[in-house]
């Protein structure tokens, strides 16, 4: 009994060691346009948090080969641009895609309201989330991907995020290199409580397909769901919105809050993305 309990420990702790880590791709090889001094700056990490992100990248998280149905995802972490709450806004979410066959692509974004940021709110974390779609899209074929059913999905203000390129125009006036001459639009949006910014006043027929989770009682994050709720009606886009009666904001995908309904939230998205033919 003791020698099996020893190989068993043994295996555990070599299954540890050898367990590889994601891989991460940077968005430009040599550092983000016209930040490029930065690109050495070390990234800063502390239990859920990370930050002084100044080198953008996504890390990628592969479904098993047999499950892999060719629909992609890039998350958006959120964390009030002063941080990125990566592990349950980032990780987590992952690991959820990974199980329903979706590959997932967690961007590090740059941080404009972190202290001393050399970035610009309307402009950073925009170029950054347009050149990570692009570059999922130019990576299609090496991870099996279908480059017609690539996702975004923010949280919170990862959310503002994801609507900056849902919404917004590309900042790329020119092609500088092969990645940055494709289409860096989102084909669907998966918002869980979005922050304010970033929502157009009027929305237009070309509105990508949308996935809305929020509480009700979510002081910051309510209203933005309520807006798009209503743009997305007035054009007749497809739209799906989930507002439960209570549990503030950030319960991440659910896994820690002692409701029962946002405990299984998830479970809707995972109804709206088969309903839409992405799994």
């Amino acid at each position: 009994m003791k020698s099996l309990l020893k190989i068993f420990t043994l295996f555990i702790i070599i299954t540890a060691f050898t367990t590889p880590e994601p891989e991460v791709i940077y968005l430009w090889r040599n550092g983000a346009p016209g930040f490029e001094h930065l690109k050495n700056e070390k990234e800063q990490a502390k239990d859920w948090w990370v930050k002084n992100i100044h080198n953008p990248s996504i890390t990628v998280f592969r479904p098993e080969d047999s499950l892999a149905n060719g629909t992609a995802v890039l998350i958006c972490p959120g964390g009030g641009h002063k941080e990125l709450v990566f592990n349950s806004e980032g990780r987590d979410a992952a690991l959820y895609f990974n199980k329903l066959g979706i590959t997932a692509f967690v961007l590090k974004y740059r941080l404009a309201r972190e202290e001393g940021s050399p970035y610009d709110l309307n402009i950073h974390p925009k170029q950054d989330a347009f050149r990570a779609i692009k570059t999922i899209r130019f990576n299609a074929e090496n991870y099996n991907i279908n480059p017609d059913k690539i996702g975004v999905l923010g949280f919170s203000a990862g959310g503002e995020v994801a609507n900056m390129i849902a919404y917004g125009e590309d900042l790329d006036i020119k092609a500088e290199d092969e990645i940055d001459a494709l289409d860096g639009k989102p084909d669907f949006n998966m918002l869980v409580y979005p922050g304010p910014l970033a929502i157009p006043e009027e929305f237009t027929t070309e509105a990508p397909p949308v996935f809305m989770v929020v509480a009700n009682d979510d002081e910051c994050c309510s209203s933005p769901v309520m807006k798009i709720l209503k743009g997305y009606r007035e054009v007749n886009r497809p739209v799906e919105a989930h507002i439960y009666s209570k549990g503030g904001h950030a319960f991440n995908m659910g896994y820690r809050t002692k409701l029962k309904t946002l405990s299984s939230w998830p479970s809707r998205l995972t109804d709206w993305l088969t309903d839409n033919g992405y799994l």
